[in-house]
């Protein structure tokens, strides 16, 4: 068998990496040089995921400087919730089998492996540097929104209402079964959410987060329309700007079939304080229905896509109230969830989100 195609294993964890290891990751993914010492630090700010750097020097021949390797969490809660919402086995499938297929600037990948009965699991890639990792707590203007969506339609474009997508069964499809399973996840946490953050809450958004939960049903029952691949956390802390591409997307931990203005709205209600959104919302997501206007998108008009994106804008919201609860806390974990529900608030206040369910 040829050395480049034979599997390295899994190191579950960044402690477990050895030389040898390493030395087998480079070979499999056909790099040609003898390594003599590497050293790993820790990068990123994952919540249910830990991402190393590896410095790596070679005795001979040519390779990478840097790579990013990426594990699961070494913090049990966030190492469950990866396990139970099979955020582990998502990613890694998502590299193996979709993301050839699409269009979306992703970091390449070295090795993916992942053992489906421990969820024990291992992304080898390379390493963006020197991108800067968007900042959710400090939003982004409009030029960084033209980018993310520009990106997005990019990945919903080449598999836009394509029925071939349910063959991928690790993805999911929306059914009357899981939305009582997230119903059911959402009326376990939202009393935490609320004892726990109401408080950091505006007298409105708190209004709204309650009719939210009185209209939660209606929330997951709405939405009908063509499905493509979502990547469901389509975030800034998810994007890495500059470096190898003007824009690379990671964390595809939470991919899915559903609408694409979804991923859309979560995006522009996360990312972008109120008055910077308000100032360039149709602008920017008119650009983002131009792109996908190039796949040859039909029977999509750009109406029904503000609509779609409008009753989406509780999805930042919903994302802050359960994601919040089922991971480690910390105290970024803290102010970044506190930013999504802030802004996705105002959102979905401005857009009359509640009126549209």
């Amino acid at each position: 068998m040829n050395e480049q195609h034979l599997n390295p294993g899994i190191c579950a964890a960044p402690g477990d990496v050895t030389l040898e290891w390493l030395q087998a990751v480079l070979n499999h993914a056909g790099v040609e040089a003898t390594l003599s010492d590497f050293s790993a630090q820790g990068v990123g700010t994952g919540q249910v995921g830990q991402n190393i750097r590896f410095r790596l020097r070679y005795s001979s021949g040519v390779g990478p400087e840097t790579i990013v390797g990426k594990f699961a969490s070494d913090d049990p809660e966030s190492r469950q919730t990866g396990i139970s919402l099979s955020n582990y086995l998502r990613e890694v499938r998502f590299y193996q089998e979709l993301g050839p297929t699409l269009d979306i600037q992703t970091p390449r990948v070295l090795f993916a492996e992942i053992n489906v009965d421990t969820h024990d699991f291992v992304l080898m890639m390379e390493d963006l540097a020197p991108a800067v990792q968007g900042d959710q707590l400090a939003g982004c203007g409009e030029a960084d929104a033209l980018l993310a969506m520009g990106e997005l339609a990019r990945l919903h474009g080449p598999r836009w209402d394509d029925p071939t997508l349910a063959e991928y069964l690790w993805l999911g499809v929306q059914s009357d079964e899981s939305r009582v399973m997230v119903k059911g996840l959402w009326d376990t946490v939202f009393p935490g959410f609320l004892a726990r953050y109401g408080e950091r809450l505006s007298a409105d958004h708190r209004r709204l987060v309650e009719v939210l939960n009185d209209r939660f049903g209606d929330y997951l029952g709405s939405g009908a329309g063509p499905r493509t691949v979502t990547h469901g956390d389509y975030r800034l802390d998810n994007m890495m700007f500059g470096g190898p591409y003007p824009i690379a997307v990671v964390d595809w931990q939470s991919p899915g079939v559903g609408l694409g203005a979804a991923d859309a709205a979560y995006f522009m209600g996360t990312a972008l304080d109120p008055e910077v959104r308000r100032g360039c919302e149709q602008d920017v997501l008119g650009a983002y229905y131009a792109e996908l206007e190039r796949y040859g998108i039909a029977n999509y008009s750009f109406d029904r896509c503000w609509s779609d994106y409008c009753r989406a804008s509780f999805a930042g919201l919903v994302m802050a109230v359960i994601a919040s609860m089922i991971v480690g806390q910390t105290p970024r974990g803290d102010a970044m969830f506190m930013a999504m529900a802030r802004r996705s608030a105002a959102m979905a206040i401005d857009l009359d989100a509640v009126d549209r369910l």
